[in-house]
């Protein structure tokens, strides 16, 4: 199959499914959120939030439908997360779960996954961590410092992992270490292997949890591990080869967190234009003066162009194609996208946009976030350099 053959849905995908997600949001307004965010690190997770999500089903969206998921490709995945924020509720709590799965799904064994996923599609665990960033390793995933050491029966983990969000929340990590060290493989991707990791064994045998107060509400941490053991079948795959397997999975998180971000930029430009229709200035409404209205559609049209990439990308993985590049340029263009929504938001309410009762102000936060995290644009625009336009590796 060739990228002339793929094809995918224009406009609400998805509808029952789009229509289900928002009523469950219904019932947790601008307030709720306001509330959390008042709180301290440990009281700040949308507990019934999550539950409801849960409950629901929609958290178990790409889990199969022989584990007890709805077993929907990506894109459905995507339309869940994108109404989440459109409805000004937000999924970064959550969205894990959804991300993680496709390493679990592809690369783990059967007992794995016979053991857990039926267990997370009901709600009774949580797989909402992912232990990739170090202090000292962001983007260079290949250089990071924390070891798996082979022990009797398992693996013993030394080392720190910083920004991970959710970890206080989940009752398994997905956890990226070295097995091999790096001076001792010919690649520098060889020698990391990934673990499913039981969170609450692991604090006891030793994990620490520090929370890191943040400027959203992404419940975020650094985790120290002190020859923490973890048992032998905690490894999915085999070992060694657990870069490759998180690459794979990566394009999905592309795909998944780009239309949250497109569902930000949505909630932006409803609360402009109704504001601007509703705000009577110098005798009119304030959406007749062109600078206001012409800024509005500006931002507009960047968000429409950045989720016709989204869905693209989402297409083409959910067809089994190479979607490196259509991914990482969702993920670039939506973030320019609802940066360039946050900022007319911004300056079409005014001031009372930056009230925190305002839920500008929070999607005005996220937004800014989204530029950058959860990969770099800088390293998007490497990818795209190298891998499309066949230039110098830059970095």
């Amino acid at each position: 199959m060739n990228e002339a053959n793929v094809e995918f849905e224009l406009g609400d995908d998805y509808p029952e499914l789009r229509a289900g997600v928002a009523e469950v949001c219904r019932d947790y307004p601008p307030s709720y959120w306001e509330h959390l965010e008042n709180q301290p690190p440990s009281g700040s997770y949308p507990t019934e939030f999550v539950n409801a999500l849960t409950k629901t089903g929609f958290l178990s969206a790409l889990i199969p439908s022989e584990y007890g998921g709805l077993g929907l490709p990506v894109r459905g995945g995507a339309a869940i997360l994108e109404t989440i924020h459109a409805e000004g509720c937000t999924a970064g709590p959550c969205h894990a779960q959804m991300y993680t799965m496709g390493t679990v799904l592809r690369h783990g064994s059967a007992e794995q996954k016979q053991k857990y996923l039926p267990k997370i599609a009901k709600g009774e665990l949580r797989l909402q961590a992912f232990g990739v960033t170090e202090p000292t390793t962001g983007s260079d995933t290949t250089q990071l410092k924390t070891r798996a050491d082979k022990v009797d029966g398992g693996y013993a983990i030394n080392g720190q992992k910083v920004w991970i969000s959710r970890a206080g929340h989940s009752d398994l990590m997905l956890l990226l270490a070295r097995t091999t060290p790096a001076d001792k493989v010919k690649n520098r991707a060889q020698g990391v292997s990934v673990f499913l990791v039981d969170m609450q064994k692991a604090k006891e045998n030793g994990m620490v949890i520090k929370p890191i107060d943040a400027m959203i509400n992404h419940n975020t941490t650094e985790i120290f591990f002190d020859d923490v053991w973890i048992p032998e079948d905690s490894l999915i795959g085999e070992e060694g080869k657990g870069f490759r397997y998180i690459l794979d999975g990566m394009n999905a998180e592309r795909c998944l967190v780009s239309s949250e971000t497109i569902g930000n930029g949505r909630y932006l430009l409803d609360l402009s234009i109704k504001h601007a229709n509703e705000r009577i200035l110098f005798g009119k409404p304030l959406s007749s003066n062109q600078a206001i209205q012409f800024a509005i559609v500006q931002a507009y049209a960047q968000l429409e162009t950045a989720d016709l990439m989204v869905r693209k990308a989402a297409a083409m993985f959910d067809a089994g194609m190479k979607c490196g590049a259509e991914a990482n340029m969702s993920k670039i263009l939506s973030g320019e996208a609802v940066w360039a929504c946050a900022q007319v938001a911004l300056n079409v309410i005014g001031t009372a946009g930056l009230a925190k009762s305002s839920s500008i102000q929070r999607k005005w936060r996220e937004s800014r976030t989204a530029r950058n995290s959860p990969i770099s644009p800088n390293m998007v625009l490497n990818f795209v350099g190298q891998h499309v336009l066949g230039l110098p590796r830059s970095y």
